[in-house]
């Protein structure tokens, strides 16, 4: 049984798909743009399942598989993969190597699959462009990924790490699949995407993450500045730390210890604090039958529970509370 959301085609925003099979080879082709081969090595019925989402320059699939299958195959040209387990019950051999429930599995676009999973396997995975990726790490954390990743096939995680991806992707995943027509809207595919991209990050880990950049009070001041010059001049556009750091040309660590240094904030939270307010803005001046979800994903709010939260703590009323005092002021404005 397959379910697609909307056609796979190049105009689309975005897709999701849900496909289960009772046959490795049916399975093998459910997943979309890959090309792959799968035998069953264990007796026993096979159950398979694979949901699928695409936007942008990502895919982020959950595949699930009940019995010992060898999978080969490549995935598409350009991209790197990312695959970390939820469930793994027995011994898997990906390339060669035993991997455990916190090993990062990852495959570049073009590479040869060479999995032999375990009996049950229940699998996270984001296959993105290899080349907007890279260019993101340089950008936002000012790190050469592909060196980093070298020739592994298998990176050894931190169990907190490997958790908080497994967490925050099953949260993207079920957020899309629950609304997926957010996606139409061009500032939350690109704060998703990169999202993902800075989880994908935080989970491969850098040896440099405690240094902290040499830099002298008057750089981080200037440095400060002309980021809130930025965003001020620019309020009413979904602004992310990634367009931050190509603007002012720094890293993301940078950013943080300028801002930390200089007003003991958080950029993040600044800049999460100038989306907030667009949202109150945009939302008291709406009509009440707009959607508050539609709103919020037009600045970039993806998870809509944190974001309500959010909204609550800074302004100490819910969204759809401003939404309905700003329609009735305007009734009462008319009125009179």
């Amino acid at each position: 049984m397959t379910h697609a959301a909307q056609p796979d085609d190049a105009d689309a925003h975005f897709s999701y798909a849900l496909a289960r099979s009772d046959d490795a080879h049916d399975h093998a082709c459910s997943l979309q743009h890959w090309k792959q081969r799968y035998e069953q090595l264990s007796q026993g019925r096979f159950t398979g399942e694979v949901e699928e989402v695409w936007f942008g320059n990502v895919q982020i699939f959950r595949e699930s598989t009940n019995q010992i299958v060898h999978e080969a195959g490549v995935a598409w040209e350009g991209s790197r993969t990312f695959g970390i387990p939820l469930e793994a019950e027995g011994e898997g051999w990906y390339c060669g190597e035993i991997f455990d429930r916190n090993s990062m599995l990852t495959l570049k676009g073009g590479e040869e699959l060479d999995f032999r999973t375990p009996r049950k396997l229940d699998i996270l995975a984001v296959t993105a462009d290899m080349q907007v990726f890279s260019d993101y790490a340089k950008r936002v954390e000012g790190r050469d990924i592909e060196a980093e990743i070298g020739r592994q096939r298998v990176i050894c995680g931190v169990p907190e790490k490997a958790e908080e991806l497994r967490a925050f992707l099953l949260t993207a995943l079920n957020t899309v699949k629950a609304t997926p027509h957010l996606l139409e809207h061009a500032a939350m595919r690109k704060a998703l995407e990169q999202a993902i991209f800075g989880s994908l990050l935080a989970a491969i880990g850098n040896g440099n993450e405690t240094s902290r950049p040499p830099s002298t009070s008057e750089t981080r001041r200037q440095i400060v500045n002309r980021a809130r010059d930025y965003m001020r001049q620019h309020v009413e556009e979904p602004i992310t730390m990634a367009d931050l750091c190509a603007e002012l040309n720094v890293s993301r660590r940078t950013l943080q210890y300028s801002f930390q240094d200089v007003l003991d904030l958080n950029p993040v939270g600044f800049l999460r604090a100038m989306r907030l307010n667009g949202v109150r803005r945009a939302l008291r001046q709406a009509e009440e039958h707009v959607s508050v979800a539609d709103v919020a994903a037009s600045w970039g709010f993806w998870h809509l529970s944190h974001f309500a939260a959010d909204y609550k703590a800074m302004f100490g009323e819910l969204p759809s509370e401003t939404l309905r005092a700003g329609s009735v002021r305007r009734l009462s404005a008319s009125a009179g």
